[in-house]
């Protein structure tokens, strides 16, 4: 006999990426938000803008710190340059990658709306480009 795992809908019709889940997820926004509208920064320019926002403001910059670096590593964020701080240090200059916007922009798509809009030769290349990257 098969059990009923009973499954939230999403009334938005998009689905959730890991990196908008969890914990971590309104941490992961702030940092893709912040990148995005400032440009290239260092985790301690990041972790001075977090501070200014509302909700977050308690954010301690071990955790921003932790949080740039998991996502680098999973390849939202990347390494772009890096400059002298007013300590004589050398500091990482982060910026997002193109994983980030397409990550933002279907988190904020609705499927159900993608699909009644797409033709069928964009829908084919769409799964001819999805199923590519599976490949790889």
């Amino acid at each position: 006999m098969r059990q009923h795992v009973a499954r939230r809908k999403d009334k938005s019709g998009s689905a959730t990426l890991s990196v908008f889940k969890g914990r971590e997820a309104r941490l992961n926004r702030a940092i893709f938000h912040i990148l995005a509208l400032k440009g290239p920064l260092t985790i301690y320019d990041i972790h001075k803008e977090i501070k200014a926002q509302r909700g977050i403001r308690q954010t301690r910059y071990a955790n921003v710190n932790k949080r740039v670096r998991d996502l680098e590593e999973s390849g939202y964020i990347q390494r772009i340059g890096s400059k002298r701080n007013k300590a004589g240090f050398q500091s990482s200059i982060y910026d997002l990658t193109s994983k980030t916007y397409l990550a933002l922009v279907l988190g904020s798509v609705n499927l159900d709306d993608l699909l009644m809009r797409v033709d069928n030769a964009k829908a084919l290349e769409i799964m001819a480009t999805i199923l590519e990257a599976m490949r790889v």
